[in-house]
């Protein structure tokens, strides 16, 4: 005989292998047991990053004496009683394999009842029941895992470091309570406070807690709803970013999940308003029809498929980019508070109820008070703005006369004016210069700090990608064509890419063996830098592994914006730093550089005041 059958024991220690990987493992399933049994308040405490113990106390529907004990069997549930519910699942958990292989690897106690009756209270150790009795009633259930992994030693050597495993529980609470705002997280690591929410229900309280109200005060709304799709979240204004996409969350019916074909609507969406290796923060809940959704294509639940993934993903990247289309991003320059009022400030943001337990205060009052007390402030100081002379370095005035001759002399980039969009940025009056690098400018609401060179990066990069859309037929024959050698790679991907190529205007005849000629090119290609941009598009198509006009558009278009622009060190005229603010003004998105770092930063008049001390 070479066929066995597992014993229960046996198949639930192979089963929490894939369900129990670490102690965050446990806290996910046992928590979202909670939410799934109705709870508004869920209390957590863990020893030694949960692998001494985790204990979790909730205030849900519990469980009579019956269901207690088959709770602990292999796939019992009570969420699903056939095939037809398993396409129809709108719980976290469902499968019925939690709770059996945590016990089968632990040493749990349980104590739950269903409200007016007596509780029951369980003990297992490796899976079996070692003791059984009753219980005073209460609301709600208990779970205590001690010893986890006691009887699987091999999996310890698996477990990183303390810091690194309660990292990992962190990091799931937060996304437990971005998922559900409405219930009241409470987690206690080795005696001290690690988490807590209010359980408001305001998904904005969260993101302030989670990461703090300076970054919840950057967060913009969105919201957006389709025939098949109902979509509310934050997203950070493009001055917040972080190094890993890890902090873009994606909530669908109530369940966090890793989807890259959302992460990447996302960041399509914000285009060039992220710095280059950057991320957003974004949090966006989706509620859909659970029959377009499976949830049961990976172990731990994260990984789901859509049934119409590209109308999502549609509404997504429209909708963030709607969203930025009507917001003005130009980053505040706060003065920068000492230690005791940054102190205070936190000491403002929390504090306690009648319990004694912390709550979080709405960041909404707060702002308030902060935005009545700056508008009122400005109120009394407004002044009529009026151009002051540019003040230039006599050394470097005759540098400035000729530098701005010739800008004058070349090709000018004009920005046509939309008449039905307003300009995003208010009218700016230029008052000099800093560095050569920094236009000074000014107006009622403060003072201003422009990077020429990203401006004028901006402006041209949004002329040139309207240009590399227009019809093939502004082209300028030259005299002389241009001779290329590529390697044998290069000519195939240009044989491969020619349509492509040829809708931006570039049109390559083979002339011998890897040899091309091209005997014209868009008359707004830079003067004297056409053979470097062509050669420029060829390498960026040869690095893709597929060929989007869009991207190449996109590409080229970046490329040229940055080499003519005005570099640092260059001077300008009042006259010249007038033209490119205006210029600027009628940008679609005059925010950013086409790299994503800002073009203008805002001092308010306010904080210029409290800089100097004029009010405290």
């Amino acid at each position: 005989m070479k066929i066995y059958q597992l014993s229960d024991q046996l198949a639930n220690k192979i089963a929490a292998g894939e369900v129990v990987e670490r102690p965050a493992s446990v806290v996910k399933e046992l928590v979202e047991n909670s939410i799934d049994a109705g709870s508004r308040t869920i209390h957590i405490e863990l020893d030694e990053a949960g692998l001494q113990r985790i204990f979790i106390r909730d205030d849900g529907i519990g469980m009579g004496a019956e269901d207690a004990e088959r709770a602990f069997l292999r796939h019992a549930t009570s969420k699903i009683k056939n095939e037809h519910d398993l396409f129809r699942v709108k719980t976290l958990g469902f499968r019925g394999e939690a709770l059996a292989s945590i016990a089968s690897v632990s040493k749990l106690r349980i104590a739950t009842s269903e409200g007016a009756e007596a509780g029951i209270e369980l003990e297992l150790e490796g899976g079996n029941l070692k003791s059984k009795k009753k219980t005073d009633a209460r609301k709600g259930t208990e779970i205590s895992v001690e010893s986890l992994f006691f009887n699987t030693p091999a999996r310890l050597k698996y477990m990183k470091t303390l810091h690194t495993e309660l990292g990992h529980i962190t990091d799931l609470l937060n996304r437990l309570a971005m998922s559900h705002p409405e219930v009241r997280f409470k987690a206690i690591h080795n005696g001290k406070m690690l988490f807590q929410t209010s359980g408001d229900g305001n998904l904005l309280h969260v993101t302030a807690n989670i990461y703090g109200m300076s970054v919840a005060r950057q967060m913009i709304e969105v919201k957006a709803e389709s025939l098949d799709f109902k979509m509310h979240g934050f997203i950070a204004k493009p001055e917040v970013t972080r190094a890993s996409k890890t902090y873009m969350s994606t909530i669908v019916n109530g369940r966090y999940i890793r989807s890259y074909a959302l992460n990447q609507a996302i960041l399509r969406a914000y285009h060039t308003l992220l710095p280059i290796g950057r991320s957003p923060i974004a949090i966006l809940s989706i509620e859909m029809d659970p029959l377009l959704l499976d949830v049961n294509v990976h172990p731990t639940k994260l990984e789901v498929r859509f049934s119409k993934e590209k109308d999502l993903v549609e509404l997504v990247e429209e909708t963030i980019r709607g969203t930025f289309q009507k917001a003005v991003l130009i980053p505040e320059a706060a003065a920068p508070k000492p230690k005791s009022q940054v102190q205070q400030s936190q000491q403002e943001v929390l504090s306690f109820d009648t319990e004694r337990e912390r709550r979080i205060v709405a960041p909404s009052q707060i702002e308030k008070q902060i935005e009545q007390r700056a508008s009122q402030f400005q109120m009394n100081t407004v002044q009529e703005p009026r151009p002051d002379p540019v003040i230039i370095p006599e050394q470097v005035e005759g540098q400035v006369q000729e530098e701005s001759a010739v800008l004058r002399s070349e090709n000018p980039i004009s920005l046509e004016r939309d008449e039905e969009r307003e300009p995003r940025v208010p009218r700016m009056y230029p008052i000099g210069q800093l560095q050569g690098t920094y236009i000074m400018a000014q107006n009622e609401n403060g003072l201003y700090m422009i990077d020429q060179h990203a401006a004028q990066e901006r402006i041209k990069y949004e002329y040139f990608k309207r240009k590399l859309g227009l019809p093939k037929n502004e082209l300028q024959e030259l005299l002389l064509p241009l001779t290329f050698e590529f390697t044998g790679q290069e000519a195939i991907f240009i044989e491969n890419g020619r349509e492509e190529l040829e809708r931006v205007g570039l049109f390559f005849e083979p002339f011998g063996d890897k040899t091309f000629i091209v005997r014209s090119h868009p008359v707004w290609f830079p003067k004297g830098e056409e053979e470097d941009v062509i050669r420029e598009i060829v390498d960026y198509i040869v690095k893709e592994t597929s060929i989007d006009v869009e991207k190449i558009r996109e590409a080229a278009a970046t490329m040229m914006s940055c080499k003519g622009s005005i570099k640092a060190n260059h001077y300008l005229t009042h006259e010249d730093m007038t033209t490119l603010l205006n210029d600027l003004r009628m940008s679609t998105d005059p925010f950013t550089c086409p790299h994503g770092r800002p073009i203008i930063v805002h001092f308010t008049t306010y904080e210029l005041e409290k800089m100097f001390k004029r009010i405290m």
